[in-house]
Parts: structure tokens; C-alpha cells; sequence
């Protein structure tokens, strides 16, 4: 695997999937060589004496050469082995890695598993509580065919009284729960809340806030927020106490995307047009 300081995708995680990729194929050994003797502003031919120089002085000796690339021929002819075209015209696998790049879902099943994570796109649905988020995921889950990871609070607490440790634990819960689920979500991944709520509520009952909630903050990022607001029935659980606070409360989860100069659209109505507003949203980034 070539690579240069420039790629649109850091190299040391490209090279960690085709190692993963052929993990249980020991006669294969993946390699990795930085790309910074090529010049694009020569022909083909040209190009490639250079490319041959530096594979004979960086690797063992080569047989052949298996490429579905024009610069196959000059470069196998430059390092005098054999070269084995393959799907030139790109009939039989029509994809590239420009192509998965530039939209990534047209090409979906081309994409080994390993790397399907990279290109999931995370849906944040958010707000104060009884605004019907939990119960929007599930339904987006199932209407997309993949993934929702739930508001894990509610699997480590059963009252509003807790500690900064049960705290960190369920941020730290919800955090792996995103990463196991990445790894099978199709497409999109949907989350009941996110680690900013965790620090309004942590902030709201116990007046602190833990670093680590911060430093997961800056690892997940999501790529679409949606701000429930509270125009719908509060909805006693067992757990929520804020029902007279509700305007107040939606002003601090409005505040804090704002301050973060995160993009969000806030979603009004009822259920049903709740999920209508969420899904419309949803099918234009999956288009």
C-alpha cells in the first residue's frame, strides 16, 4: 500500500484494514511505502522507471505483476517481469477508491466489513427528556435496516440520585456501545443522546462536569444533530423530575450545540411527523 502525507484517509488505518482483511491469509503479507518519489507531471512510462527503482531496492525480488490500472504494462515492462491485466474496464468490480470516496453508499457492497465503520454516518437524536427520543430511535433503527445505540443511562440508574462514578461509567458504556455498533450499522447509526448530555445532567445534579467526559466528546463526533423540542406531552417514567423545567432545559441543550458551533435541526410536532421530519432528513444524506 502506497501512501502519501496528503490522503484524504490517514494511512496507518487504511494499512490497519488490509492487515485485518488478510489476517487469516499468512501467505499474504501486506506492505506499506510512502509515496513521496512519484511525479505526476511525467507520462506513464516515465513515471514508473522511478517507481521501479524504489520497489527493487525496498522489496524482494517480484514475479509478476496483477493490476487493473494502465500504468500496469510501463511498470511491469520497467521491472521486466510478466503482467497480469484484470478488469480493465471496470466491468466486473465497477468501483475505485475515488468513487467509494465521493459517496461511499453507492457502493456499500463493495466495501469489506472493516472498513464500512469509517464511512457510517452518526445521527445524534437529542434533547431534554420525554421528547420521544428513545422511541424515535428504535423506529429509525427499523426503518433503516441498522443500528441504534440506546441511552445507556437508564441501565446503570433507576433514580436521579448518583455519583460522578456511575457518571463516567455511563459515558464510558455508551461510548463502546457506539464503536461495537459501528461495526455492523448499515450506513447510518442512530443515537439516543450523546456524551453532551451526559454532562448537562451531570452539571444539573451534581455542579461538575468529569474531564473525561470532555476528552470522549472530542472523539465522537457526529454528523447530523437533531434538537427534540418539548412541544409534546411530558410523560412520567419513574426517572424524570424536570416536567417544570421543560422550557429551561430546552434552552440549555440549545445552548450548548450553539457554543459548540454544531449544526442541528430542531424537530417539532408530533410523533409521527417527528419521524417524517428525522427520515426526510436521513434519505437526503443517504442519497
Amino acid at each position: 500500500m502506497s501512501y502519501t502525507d496528503e490522503d484524504p484517509i490517514p494511512a496507518e488505518l487504511r494499512f490497519s484494514w488490509i492487515k485485518e482483511i488478510f489476517k487469516d491469509r499468512p501467505k499474504i503479507k501486506p506492505a506499506m511505502i510512502k509515496d513521496d518519489f512519484d511525479d505526476e507531471q511525467l507520462d506513464l512510462p516515465t513515471r514508473t522507471v522511478k517507481w521501479s527503482e524504489v520497489i527493487r531496492r525496498t522489496y524482494p525480488p517480484i514475479d509478476i505483476l496483477f493490476s487493473s490500472e494502465l500504468y500496469g504494462e510501463p511498470f511491469a515492462k520497467n521491472l521486466g517481469i510478466m503482467h497480469q491485466p484484470f478488469d480493465l474496464e471496470r466491468k466486473g468490480y465497477p468501483v475505485s477508491a475515488t468513487l467509494i470516496r465521493k459517496n461511499a453508499f453507492n457502493f456499500w457492497d463493495f466495501i469489506p466489513p472493516v472498513v464500512r465503520p469509517y464511512f457510517v454516518k452518526k445521527i445524534c437524536i437529542y434533547g431534554p427528556e420525554s421528547t420521544g427520543k428513545s422511541t424515535l430511535a428504535i423506529k429509525l433503527a427499523d426503518r433503516y435496516k441498522t443500528e441504534y445505540v440506546p441511552e445507556v443511562a437508564r441501565e446503570f440508574i433507576t433514580s436521579n440520585e448518583f455519583t460522578v462514578d456511575d457518571i463516567i461509567a455511563i459515558a464510558e458504556a455508551h461510548y463502546k456501545r457506539i464503536q461495537e455498533k459501528l461495526k455492523t450499522a448499515n450506513k447510518i447509526l442512530i443515537c439516543d443522546t450523546d456524551v453532551i448530555t451526559t454532562q448537562i445532567y451531570c452539571r444539573h445534579y451534581l455542579n461538575i462536569v468529569p474531564d473525561i467526559l470532555y476528552e470522549i466528546e472530542t472523539i465522537v463526533k457526529y454528523d447530523k444533530y437533531f434538537l427534540m423540542d418539548v412541544d409534546v406531552a411530558w410523560i412520567a417514567d419513574g426517572l424524570r423530575d424536570l416536567r417544570h423545567r421543560r422550557d429551561h432545559m430546552m434552552k440549555v441543550f440549545r445552548d450548548e450545540l450553539i457554543q459548540r458551533g454544531i449544526q442541528f435541526i430542531t424537530v417539532r410536532g408530533d410523533y409521527a411527523q417527528r419521524e417524517d421530519m428525522i427520515s426526510n432528513e436521513i434519505d437526503r444524506i443517504l442519497s
